[in-house]
């Protein structure tokens, strides 16, 4: 459309109180708040894409969107305006114009997810919305073993939500490591692009394993099933935090984009 220019936007929420990232009629999410957000600053209505579609209860610290408008405002315009109009658990870290070209979900060439667990005997009332917790004791040095064979490009059939929409199971998983802080274990998964419940369902049979419940070669048996129903079950959405997309250099936005995690 005429005059229309793109803009990019960093985004964070707390997905708690959400139905996930995607608009939907009669849910509360992500998208719709930001597309009336970004409508009022604009003066027209105005609707966002995100670069992926977070599930309910799922956070964000690096969700990447885009948007086009015939709105003239300067990106600190741009960045204040959007903010003083979302709820305190949604924010806008940055905005900056980019080419025509440039698409939030289709460009992105890497995503990663950090998984929290809190690991000890008794709940966290802090963290009841941003980990699961676990009470038994966990062997993370297993868990760190076990996940190696899940690196390189592997059919993921066996940790695929059974409504996922996307036509090849095949995700090549770039990064996957497993480290302890005291009471904490942080999973972060770095892959090309993930599958529905992809992190969750994996994060489900891994606890399995740290438990002692299952064999160190238990992901690789699974894996190499490819049938989700022989895995294990399907973590809860409170402890997944999406933290970076990645994009090619030329669309110019390394600067702007780093994991806070």
């Amino acid at each position: 459309m005429e005059n229309q220019r793109r803009l990019a936007m960093g985004v964070e929420y707390d997905g708690t109180l959400y139905h996930g990232w995607q608009y939907q009629p009669h849910a509360a999410s992500i998208q719709e708040c930001l597309n009336a957000a970004i409508s009022v600053v604009a003066d027209e209505a105005t609707t966002c894409i995100g670069s992926g579609r977070t599930d309910t209860g799922v956070h964000a610290v690096g969700q990447v969107v885009h948007f086009e408008t015939r709105a003239e405002r300067s990106p600190r315009s741009w960045l204040l305006g959007i903010n003083s109009n979302l709820p305190d658990d949604i924010n806008v870290n940055w905005v900056k114009g980019v080419d025509a070209e440039f698409h939030a979900r289709y460009s992105a060439i890497k995503r990663a997810y950090r998984y929290t667990i809190l690991n000890r005997p008794v709940r966290s009332a802090l963290a009841r919305n941003r980990a699961w917790w676990v009470r038994q004791p966990l062997d993370e040095s297993a868990m760190a073993v076990s996940v190696e064979c899940l690196l390189g490009l592997h059919d993921f059939s066996s940790f695929r939500a059974a409504g996922c929409q996307s036509h090849s199971p095949l995700r090549d998983m770039i990064r996957i490591d497993v480290m302890r802080k005291r009471d904490w274990i942080f999973v972060d998964c770095e892959a090309n692009a993930f599958l529905h419940h992809m992190v969750r369902n994996i994060l489900g049979s891994l606890v399995e394993i740290g438990r002692g419940e299952r064999p160190v070669e238990w992901l690789q048996t699974l894996l190499a099933a490819r049938d989700r129903k022989l895995a294990g079950i399907t973590a809860p959405a409170a402890g997944l935090v999406l933290t970076q997309i990645q994009y090619p250099v030329y669309f110019g936005l390394d600067d702007m984009i780093s994991s806070v995690l």
